[in-house]
C-alpha cells in the first residue's frame, strides 16, 4: 500500500520546487519499488558508447499522437530569436516507472517535460531560464536508500538564460531533477572562460557515483551528482566537482577566438572517456589517472559525440570550419598514436546553409550494437549539402584514396554502399537492420536494405527536423521545430 500512495503522489504536476536533501522521506520496500524503474534510454544515442537507438523502425510514418511543445524566446548575439518544439541534438530519453512509460523531452519553451508516451499526454514539467537544446541523461543513485527523488534523476543542461549576458556571475544552466517528481536537486553554475559560450548541450556519461561531461565553456569536468554531497556556493546548491580539463590550448584561442565551446556528448572505451571539442581536438581522458593521454588534432569545430564500433575505434563528424579542406566523417583508432590513428576519412562536399559551411553537424550513426560480425557494419551520416550516405566501415574502397580535412595527408576511404538527397541535416540518422530512419529540414525518411545492402525510400513526412529521434515498440518519436512532438508509425 505504501509503494501505491507513493507513486500516485509522484505524479502531481510539480515546477521548479527543490528537494531539501536533508529532508527525506524513509521509505520501507524500496528495494522492491525500485525493480518498477528501468532505464531504456538514459542518455543521447543510447548508450555511452552512442551507438543504440532503439527497438525496431517501423515501416511507415503514420500519426498516433502529435504534442504541442511551445515555444520561446533566446538571444544569438544581439538577436532576441522566437524559437518553437525542439532542434539540436533534442532526442527524448524514455524509462519505464511501474508499468508506464514515460518519455523527457527538453524543448524551446523553456520546459523540461516528462510525457506519457503511450498517450502523449504531459504529466509534469520543469522550467529553465532559457530554451532547451541538448539531451540529457537520467542517472541512477546506487547509494541513496531513502528518498525515491534523489534516487531516480535526469541532468539536464540549457542555454545560459534568456536574461544573461556572458558576464552574468552566476549561469546555473545545467541542473538535476528529480524523474519522478520534477523537483529540482541541484544547479551548476557554468563559469566564464575564454569560450564565448555558458550553455549546456552535452549528454553526460558516468561509471557508477562519477559522471564526465563536456561544458560549452570548454571545460571537461567529472563530478558526482549525488544530491546529499552537493555543497552550497554562490547562493546555489551544487554539485561537488572532482576534475576539471581545458579542452583548448593557446594556438585555439587564436584561430577560433571565442569559439571554444564543446557541445558534444563523451563516450567511454576502455578505461578512457573520449570529447571531441569545438577547438578541434579529440581527448582520451584517462580515468585512472585523471589526466588526458591520448589526443588527435583536426582543428575544425566539432559538434558531434564520438561513437564507438565494435572494433574499438571511434567515428568522428567534423564540421567544415576553420580549416582548408571538407569536413566529413573519420574513423580513428585510439590504441594508435596520433599520427597512425586514422583508419579511414570521408570527406562531403561543401555548402553554405543557415551559419554553417558544410560537412557533418550530428553524429554518425553505426549498426555495431545491432550486428556483430565485422564485415557487415555500417555506418551512416548526413551533410549540410543535403545527403545521407551509408558506408561500410569495415571496408576500404581500394579504387581510390582521399585528400584530409587540412589539406596535408593522404587517407584511405571506406566503401560507398548508398546516398540519397534528403536536404540538409544536423540530425542523427538511426540504424535499426534492416531499415535506416533519418530527419533533416526537408522532412523525416525511413529506407529498408536487403541482405545485398539495395536500398529502397519506403516512407517520408514532410516537417523541419533538427532533433534526432529516438525508436520504442515500433514507433518512431522526435520533436520538430513546427513546435510539435510527434509519435509516428503503426
Amino acid at each position: 500500500m505504501l509503494i501505491a500512495v507513493l507513486f500516485f503522489s509522484c505524479q502531481n504536476s510539480v515546477q521548479n520546487k527543490t528537494i531539501n536533501s536533508t529532508e527525506t522521506e524513509t521509505i520501507s520496500h524500496l528495494e522492491v519499488y525500485q525493480e518498477k524503474i528501468k532505464f531504456i534510454n538514459p542518455t543521447f544515442l543510447g548508450n555511452f558508447q552512442r551507438n543504440y537507438y532503439g527497438d525496431s523502425i517501423p515501416n511507415n510514418l503514420k500519426l498516433n499522437w502529435e504534442l504541442f511543445l511551445g515555444g520561446g524566446n533566446t538571444r544569438m548575439g544581439k538577436d532576441t530569436l522566437k524559437w518553437d518544439g525542439a532542434g539540436w541534438t533534442g532526442q527524448p530519453l524514455f524509462f519505464m516507472e511501474d508499468s508506464t512509460v514515460y518519455l523527457m523531452q527538453g524543448a524551446y519553451d523553456y520546459h523540461l517535460k516528462k510525457i506519457d508516451v503511450e498517450t502523449g499526454k504531459l504529466v509534469w514539467q520543469y522550467k529553465y531560464d532559457d530554451v532547451i537544446k541538448g539531451s540529457g541523461t537520467l542517472w541512477k543513485n546506487e547509494s541513496e536508500k531513502d528518498s525515491l527523488e534523489l534516487r531516480y534523476m535526469i541532468l539536464q543542461g540549457s542555454r545560459k538564460g534568456f536574461n544573461n549576458t556572458i558576464y552574468t556571475k552566476v549561469i546555473p544552466s545545467y541542473r538535476a531533477i528529480s524523474l519522478l517528481s520534477g523537483k529540482e536537486a541541484w544547479r551548476l553554475n557554468i563559469w566564464r572562460t575564454r569560450s564565448y559560450s555558458r550553455d549546456v548541450d552535452a549528454s553526460a556519461a558516468y561509471i557508477g557515483d562519477t559522471a564526465y561531461i563536456g561544458l560549452e565553456n570548454g571545460r571537461f569536468i567529472s563530478f558526482l551528482p549525488d544530491a546529499r554531497k552537493a555543497k552550497e556556493k554562490s547562493n546555489l546548491t551544487q554539485p561537488m566537482i572532482i576534475d576539471t580539463v581545458e579542452l583548448y590550448s593557446s594556438k585555439d584561442i587564436k584561430t577560433h577566438k571565442g569559439n571554444l565551446v564543446t557541445e558534444a556528448s563523451p563516450a567511454i572505451l576502455g578505461n578512457r572517456v573520449y570529447i571531441a571539442s569545438g577547438s578541434g581536438h579529440v581527448y582520451g581522458y584517462n580515468i585512472n589517472t585523471k589526466k588526458i593521454d591520448w589526443q588527435f588534432d583536426i582543428g575544425s569545430d566539432i559538434d558531434g559525440s564520438p561513437v564507438v564500433t565494435n572494433d574499438s575505434c571511434l567515428i568522428i563528424s567534423i564540421e567544415k570550419q576553420y580549416i582548408d579542406g571538407h569536413g566529413g566523417a573519420l574513423k580513428l583508432n585510439p590504441k594508435k598514436t596520433e599520427k597512425e590513428a586514422v583508419e579511414w576519412f570521408f570527406p562531403v562536399p561543401d555548402k553554405n546553409f543557415i551559419t554553417w559551411q558544410g560537412g557533418i553537424i550530428g553524429s554518425v550513426a553505426v549498426s555495431d550494437f545491432y550486428q556483430k560480425d565485422s564485415l557487415n557494419q555500417i555506418a551512416a551520416f548526413t551533410s549540410i549539402k543535403g545527403m545521407l550516405y551509408v558506408v561500410k566501415h569495415t571496408e576500404i574502397d581500394t579504387t581510390k584514396t582521399v585528400i584530409d580535412f587540412n589539406l596535408k595527408n593522404t587517407y584511405l576511404t571506406p566503401k560507398e554502399i548508398f546516398s540519397y538527397n534528403i536536404g540538409p541535416s544536423i540530425s542523427t540518422p538511426l540504424i535499426i537492420p534492416p531499415r535506416i530512419v533519418v530527419a533533416s529540414y526537408s522532412g523525416i525518411y525511413i529506407f529498408e536494405y536487403d541482405k545485398n545492402y539495395n536500398f529502397r525510400l519506403i516512407a517520408k513526412k514532410q516537417g523541419v527536423f533538427e532533433a534526432t529521434p529516438f525508436v520504442y515498440n515500433k514507433k518512431i518519436y522526435i520533436a520538430s521545430r513546427d513546435g510539435y512532438l510527434y509519435c509516428l508509425g503503426k
